[in-house]
Order: C-alpha cells, then sequence, then structure tokens
C-alpha cells in the first residue's frame, strides 16, 4: 500500500504545474542531450535520476529504485520505466534546457510536463 501511495503522489507531483523556466531551448538531437545529461544527475521533489549515454536510466523516486531505458528517435527522447511494482509503458517526449533545468514533455510534446534541475 505504501508504494501505490508514494507514486500516487509522484504522479501528482508529475501533475502539477511547473514553474516557467526561462528562455527554453529545445533538444533536437541526441548528442545534445547525452551532452546535457551525462555524469549529472537530474532532480525533482522527492526523485533523482541519472540518464547515460548507454540508454540506461537509474534513480530513486519517494524512496523506491527506479530503472528504464531510453533511445533518440526522430528528435525525441523515448524512454520507458519501473518503479517497484509500477511500469510505465514507452513514451516519447520533448526535451528541453534553460542550462540549470530540464524539462521533458510527454506525448510527443503534447502531454504532462515534468522540470528538473541539472546537478
Amino acid at each position: 500500500m505504501t508504494l501505490r501511495i508514494a507514486l500516487a503522489a509522484a504522479a501528482l507531483a508529475a501533475a502539477v504545474p511547473s514553474t516557467a523556466l526561462a528562455e527554453l531551448a529545445r533538444i533536437s538531437d541526441r548528442a545534445t542531450f547525452v551532452a546535457t545529461v551525462q555524469g549529472r544527475e537530474l532532480s525533482r521533489l522527492g526523485i533523482s535520476l541519472r540518464v547515460s549515454p548507454n540508454g540506461s536510466i537509474a534513480g530513486r523516486a519517494l524512496g523506491r529504485d527506479v530503472t528504464g531505458t531510453w533511445e533518440w528517435q526522430n528528435g525525441l527522447f523515448c524512454r520507458t520505466l519501473d518503479a517497484g511494482d509500477r511500469q510505465w509503458e514507452r513514451n516519447c517526449q520533448a526535451v528541453s534546457v534553460d542550462g540549470g533545468s530540464i524539462r521533458f514533455q510527454a506525448d510527443e510534446g503534447q502531454g504532462d510536463i515534468a522540470d528538473f534541475r541539472i546537478r
């Protein structure tokens, strides 16, 4: 039950509108994306992730391990994620950056937005 509550909280956090990022620049190629995230931690309330150039995602979300895979396809970040007993199917997302933050917008740039700090 605790995992379900934690995942519900994470889903709610993702649904809450994020503060506007200054001067967002769309990332349209894999090389720029990798240069932006390689060796860095992406974090937001209760979530900390590392996105590796080899196509893996690893981290923690509200006390649970997160794993996943990603690939760059047609200018989009396409990922799958697992956290505990919950799986998120493949979703291709538009990515934008303003230097200190990175924004992922689900459903090919038409869906929910998740902003992360780049550390």
